[in-house]
């Protein structure tokens, strides 16, 4: 799964990576985005044009009763997007891009969890696949445009902290993922594990438990003597 990411590149620098406008009035950096939580997402016009709007963490699908749902659908397992309820439409006609500079799992240890940073080696943002859904809340007609993160099979590095991962896409098929007209059986291909080499781990503080800790400390390096695989 992924629960925590980080997303700290300047707004600027995410538009010119994807080629998109950004019509967002905040995008401060976040060195701990959760669930729940309004986050840039990259959406593409029916024109091509690319957007970065502010989306909330976890999905609504538009027939949810109330918003309750959200929170327990802030990831989208790959294997069964086009048969469940709450991401098939989505699947089918509302993919973005979740753009992230990097994302946390963490390892059970005998005196607790210990966070890992996952990253692009150069640094560069990496782009999550997600789903977006909008709903109108019945009670005020109050309209909320959501997201899910897509997660896959955790590649042999990650595995040892946790079995799942967010579906990380390449740039040159940015593109096809976000293209309403895309071929479902070509959909499928771009939903695997990301290559290896693709990606750095290094132990953080734990400080990054703590939903409510902020700053760029939380991405930073810190000693462990049993990172051995991850390392």
């Amino acid at each position: 799964m992924c629960g925590r990411y980080a997303l700290y590149s300047p707004a600027d620098a995410i538009a010119d990576l994807f080629d998109a406008t950004a019509e967002i009035d905040d995008l401060a950096p976040r060195y701990n985005a959760a669930p729940m939580q309004w986050l840039p997402v990259i959406r593409r016009r029916p024109s091509g044009e690319r957007v970065i709007h502010a989306l909330r963490w976890g999905l609504l699908p538009s027939w949810a009763k109330d918003e309750t749902i959200a929170a327990r659908l802030s990831n989208a397992r790959a294997e069964t997007l086009s048969e469940k309820p709450a991401f098939r439409a989505a699947y089918r006609a509302r993919r973005c891009i979740v753009p992230a500079d990097g994302f946390y799992e963490w390892a059970k240890r005998p005196d607790g969890k210990q966070p890992y940073f996952i990253h692009a080696p150069n640094d560069t943002v990496l782009a999550f696949a997600g789903l977006w859904e909008r709903w109108t809340r019945p009670a005020d007609a109050e309209v909320i445009d959501s997201f899910t993160i897509v997660t896959t099979q955790a590649d042999p590095r990650i595995q040892p902290l946790h079995d799942r991962m967010p579906v990380i896409l390449a740039p040159e098929v940015v593109d096809v993922w976000l293209d309403r007209a895309t071929d479902p059986a070509r959909l499928s291909e771009l939903l695997m594990p990301c290559p290896e080499e693709r990606l750095a781990i290094h132990p953080v503080s734990r400080a990054v438990g703590n939903v409510r800790n902020e700053g760029s400390e939380l991405t930073a390096a810190v000693a462990d003597a049993d990172v051995g695989h991850a390392a």
